[in-house]
Order: C-alpha cells, then structure tokens, then sequence
C-alpha cells in the first residue's frame, strides 16, 4: 500500500534509492494474505546512493528536518503528506550486553540487504523500492508471513539485544504466529540477559503483548524459553498449585485463563487479570477435606506482590495503583440482596471510578475458572450497585451538603476556635461523622440538616476539652 509521502521522497530524491522497511512492508504481506487492511502506523526508509549532507539538503528543502541519534544519524521529516524516519543503510553488531554498546557503520554505499539484515526477525528484512515497487527479500522473510512464523537470521540474535525475546512474544499473540524451534532455543539461551534491558524497553513489548487478543500464546513463549521465570518468577509460583472445586486449572493456568478473558483495549484490567491470584501460592493451605487449597487473604499478599512486580514494566504510578487496588478488592462479596447502605459502603471503598473494571474483572476471573457460571448473583448484584448509583448519593466527603468552612464557622459560633481559624483535624472529624450518617441515610445530605448535625457532634464531643 502506497503512502502520499512515498511519491514525495521519490520526486525530493530523485537519483537515490528509496526504500520503505520495517513493520509497514511486513503488514503489506500480511494484508495481502488475509485481505485485512493495516494503515502504516510508522513510516520507515533508508535512502542509499546518496551521501547524508546531499540527503539532508533536500529534505530540508522540502520540510521540516530534525537529526537524532548520537551513533548514527536518523532524520525527523515533517512534510504535508505526513511524518517518516528517514536513515541511510547501516551495519552493526554488538559489543556490551542489553542492546546498548554497538559497532556501527553507515553510509549511502551499503547494500539494502546488509541493512536488512540487522534487523530482528526475518518477516521484518523486507524493503520495498519506492520508484517501481521492486521488493527486497533476501532472507526469506516474505516465506515466513505467509507460513505464519517468527525466525532469525543470526544465532545470537537474542544475545545481541534480549528484548527481542520479548518482541518475539508479543509478534507471535498478535499475529497468532509460532516461533520457530530455533529462534526459541535462542531465546532459552539467551532468556538470562533480559534483565540487562531497560525497564521502559520492556514495559513497551509487554504492553504490546497485553493487546493482543490472546496474550497467552505469547506468555506461554516467555515461560517456556525461560524469559518469563527472569522477569515475574512470583506468577510462576503458581504453576501446579491446585486450587478447589470452583477452578479447573492450577493457579497459574486460571492467571492466564483470566487475562485472555479480559478486554485487550484496558491495561490495568488485564494486568490485574494476570495478578489477581498471583499471591495464592503464597497463602496456599490444604482443605481439610482434602479437595484443593484454601488460599486465605490471597488478595492481601497479592496486592502487595504487584507494586515490585509492575516496577519492572516503569508504569505510571496511576497504572501500578490501579492494578494493585483491584487485585486487593476483587475478592468482594456479591450480595444481591444487600441493604442499599451497604452498597453504598461497598462503591464507597472500591472508588466509583473502579466500580465497571472491577466487575469486569470478575467476569473474566468466572471465565477463567474454566467451569459453569454459577447463578445470576453477579448480575443482580451489579444491577443493585447500578441503581444506587443512579440515586446520586454522596460518595465523598466532598459530596456533602456542607463543607470545612461550614463546621469552621460553627466552632468559632461556639467559641471554640478563635476568629480566622482555618481548620485543624476536628474539622476532619466532624466531617467524616456527618459523611457516615449520609452514607446510611442520604436524605440527611441537606445542607440545614447537616449544620445542625455538626452543632451536636461538636456540642458532644469538643465543647468539655
């Protein structure tokens, strides 16, 4: 599929050939297999033939240039048509651990192919020539596409950079495309260096492989090539951990059952579907009636299990947070029959904004468990929260008819804070006792009523100090 952009660098760098590499040449073939059109997300190209001053020049002249790359230079174009990396060809090999010391040449005389071929896999050593669509293929990375899998050029592939074990992974769920033996022997051999990565680099490739629509097909890559047991060998404790009538798989197996089920558009929820259980193995118990484990306060240990787990993704706080507050709360009861006060208490300690990914999180834990839903109490219990939520009630302190200049003013009414006092922890105090009468009673969240309850906690509890 063609590019605006591509028929401007044609006409801008006439006599130089250009090629378009990287992911959007590989999806090429892809939609050409299966008819599923993928618009380019990243415009890739090397130029050869011309030197990078002659190259910058006429980019320059065209649109907008910025140079970055301290080893080797990768031109930034901005143009109308759209946004593309531009760099000439390049060879280069390693010489330090964790893809970050390389030998590096580049210049307009080297071949396409030697370019290619520093690349990771071979479905991603395709280029297409701008000026009359010749492909080049030379290691076979088009028979790959259409065999629907990942191999390597290199034995020391994964050696050179270990995040490509990770690459692999989150190619072979998205594509749903196999490994082949040989590049997962690599991956095995070299599954030790991935902690040499950057925590950034890895978070990317996880993320990636959490979108896709099984990401199991991945993690079941990074397990059995030893990648998986380097990063989280907390989710690996649950392997062969039974659990009890209501599952039917070990505690690992229901993790990943569980993160499959969950909708790939949602970090945090899928992340909390992989973790949800990950704290049983540490809490496991025989039943005494010798069917399974018992796994008491799982949630508990597995919620403090997330934040060291996560850190080594560098998430954003909120993600991390999010994550481990599920995890913590997703052993909640689902009373349908439960009084609307407790409800209330119930939306009020998982946070409204958590109410829909929590549930959410239930119906791919039930999905996971790999047996029959139950009943319909999940349902009720969420049509329950649903109309509760509809009535508005104060869900916060901030929610209340009356805030802290209110009680402020009743204590200095009273001659218990001086004129211009701002506050101090009584104003806290009464603010919270007002916020549990309203939690069971929300008709009692106006403003008249709750002045005068003030007056009388304060009058009960402060006027004698």
């Amino acid at each position: 599929m063609r590019h605006p952009l591509d028929d401007v660098l044609t006409t801008i760098l006439a006599g130089a050939h250009v090629y378009a590499v990287g992911g959007r040449v590989r999806d090429e073939f892809r939609t050409k297999l299966d008819g599923e059109e993928r618009p380019p997300k990243d415009l890739d190209y090397v130029v050869t033939g011309v030197p990078q001053d002659r190259l910058l020049e006429a980019l320059s002249r065209a649109g907008r240039v910025d140079v970055v790359g301290a080893s080797f230079a990768v031109l930034k174009f901005r143009h109308a048509a759209g946004e593309a990396d531009i760099a000439l060809p390049r060879r280069e090999h390693s010489t330090g651990a964790g893809h970050k010391e390389f030998a590096i040449e580049s210049g307009p005389d080297i071949p396409i192919e030697d370019d290619l071929g520093r690349r990771d896999f071979r479905m991603n050593m395709i280029a297409r020539r701008l000026d009359d669509d010749t492909v080049v293929d030379p290691y076979g990375g088009i028979e790959d596409i259409r065999r629907g899998w990942i191999d390597i050029v290199s034995d020391r592939a994964f050696e050179e950079d270990p995040l490509r074990t990770l690459r692999a992974a989150q190619f072979a769920a998205r594509f749903e495309y196999d490994v082949t033996e040989r590049a997962k022997t690599a991956m095995q051999q070299a599954s030790p260096l991935i902690v040499t990565v950057s925590a950034e680099r890895i978070g990317e490739e996880f993320g990636k492989l959490l979108s896709a629509k099984t990401p199991s097909i991945g993690l079941e890559i990074l397990r059995t090539t030893g990648v998986l047991g380097q990063l989280w060998p907390e989710l690996l404790e649950g392997i062969d951990v039974d659990q009890n009538d209501w599952h039917a798989y070990d505690v690992y197996r229901h993790n990943v059952a569980t993160l499959d089920a969950a909708s790939p558009d949602d970090l945090p929820l899928r992340l909390a579907a992989l973790l949800h259980d990950v704290g049983k193995p540490r809490t496991a118990a025989p039943r005494p009636d010798g069917r399974g484990n018992t796994f008491y306060q799982h949630e508990h240990v597995g919620a403090d299990l997330v934040r060291p787990m996560l850190a080594k993704l560098r998430l954003p706080t909120e993600t991390v947070e999010t994550v481990a507050h599920l995890v913590r709360q997703h052993m909640y009861s689902a009373d349908p029959e439960a009084q609307d006060r407790t409800i209330r208490r119930f939306v009020r300690r998982i946070g409204p904004e958590h109410v829909a990914r929590l549930f959410a999180l239930r119906w791919a834990d039930i999905t996971g468990s790999g047996l029959p839903k139950r009943d319909d109490s999940n349902e009720r219990f969420e049509g329950r929260v649903a109309a509760v939520l509809a009535e508005k009630p104060a869900l916060a302190v901030r929610d209340l008819a009356i805030g802290g200049d209110d009680v402020i003013a009743v204590l200095e009414r009273k001659g218990l804070a001086p004129p211009g006092f701002r506050g101090d922890a009584r104003v806290g105090e009464v603010l919270q006792a007002l916020f549990e009468e309203v939690t069971d009673e929300p008709a009692r969240n106006e403003a008249g009523l709750l002045v005068e309850r003030a007056e009388r906690y304060i009058d009960e509890h402060f006027s004698a100090q």
